[in-house]
């Protein structure tokens, strides 16, 4: 299939293969299969794309293969030959780095006009290297991480926010639809992980404020379930309010995003803030929380076991 980017690059258009019948099945990489890129990774699979992924932990790759088809390679430059498109879903700036510039990295192995797109949350500063580093070898580089956690991840309902040139973004779009519920072009590289980091910004100020209702309605001697369901129908509710509540009520945080992780990614915020003068006193404060949680010994926890901190407190 001759990518749309690759005609828009030399032609000067814009355009969106997944009208009709230009929309075509494409070769795809996929690159970690964490407990977000497996199921992303199968649902390109399913959707009838041509899928080879690749993981650190062979095994896991190995297995994905078995359940859903497709390949394996051994490294991200071999997994990546021939491939029109690669995505991404590793750790953090390091790991994204290795995978796409080491030795056996994917840019290594891509071809001149394929479109490398990242779901990592990573910092703006590696996305715009990145960008940058992929341009000079002719590859297109769109940072597209995404929110809805694991659950939305094996249900093809992600948030994801784009950043990236906007022929790119535009090839690359039918594929993520395959696995989001809505996906947008913010604007130039870097884009998207500003994004991201005002929705980890938001998450964190809600979960706490939760928590806080939460303990407020024991400390009252309420039944904070009869409480949600009345304040979720008003200009209290949320996304953590209405899917929440009831696991923290029951004292379970298995249920979603690890504070390790969302730790990384509100250093990230406070890194980019201290950068471009944004003032983000709620955000530090919950930042110290999550570290509470880690010495609990909740590192693996899910982002509302705020609510267990403060139940420690007592």
């Amino acid at each position: 299939m001759q990518l749309c980017f690759v005609f828009a690059r030399q032609f000067g258009h814009t355009c969106r293969p997944n009208s009709g019948e230009d929309h075509k099945m494409a070769k795809v990489a996929f690159l970690g299969l964490g407990v977000m890129g497996y199921p992303m990774a199968g649902h390109l699979q399913a959707a009838g794309h041509d899928v080879t992924v690749y993981n650190r932990t062979t095994a896991k790759a190995e297995a994905w293969v078995a359940q859903h088809g497709g390949a394996m390679g051994a490294t991200p430059k071999d997994a990546v030959k021939g491939a029109e498109f690669v995505m991404a879903c590793v750790g953090n700036d390091d790991d994204l780095r290795m995978i796409c510039s080491a030795e056996d990295g994917a840019f290594q192995g891509m071809s001149d006009g394929a479109i490398f797109v990242d779901h990592t949350t990573v910092s703006a500063d590696v996305t715009r290297e990145l960008y940058e580093a992929g341009a000079s070898k002719g590859i297109a580089f769109v940072d597209a991480p995404i929110s809805g956690g694991q659950a939305g991840a094996e249900n093809g309902v992600l948030s994801i926010m784009c950043g990236g040139d906007q022929a790119a973004y535009d090839a690359a779009e039918p594929l993520m639809e395959v696995y989001s519920k809505i996906c947008r072009r913010i604007g130039d590289s870097g884009a998207g992980q500003l994004t991201k980091m005002c929705n980890q910004i938001a998450i964190a100020g809600l979960v706490q404020a939760l928590s806080e209702a939460l303990h407020f309605a024991e400390k009252a001697g309420l039944d904070g379930r009869a409480v949600v369901e009345v304040i979720s129908q008003g200009a209290a509710g949320s996304w953590q309010m209405v899917n929440r509540h009831e696991t923290m009520l029951d004292d379970h945080f298995d249920y979603g995003f690890a504070v390790d992780w969302m730790r990384k990614d509100l250093g990230i915020c406070m890194d980019a803030a201290n950068v471009n003068g944004a003032s983000l006193p709620v955000t530090a404060l919950v930042d110290q929380f999550y570290k509470d949680v880690q010495k609990l010994g909740g590192g693996r926890w899910d982002t509302s076991s705020l609510f267990k901190r403060l139940r420690a407190l007592d």
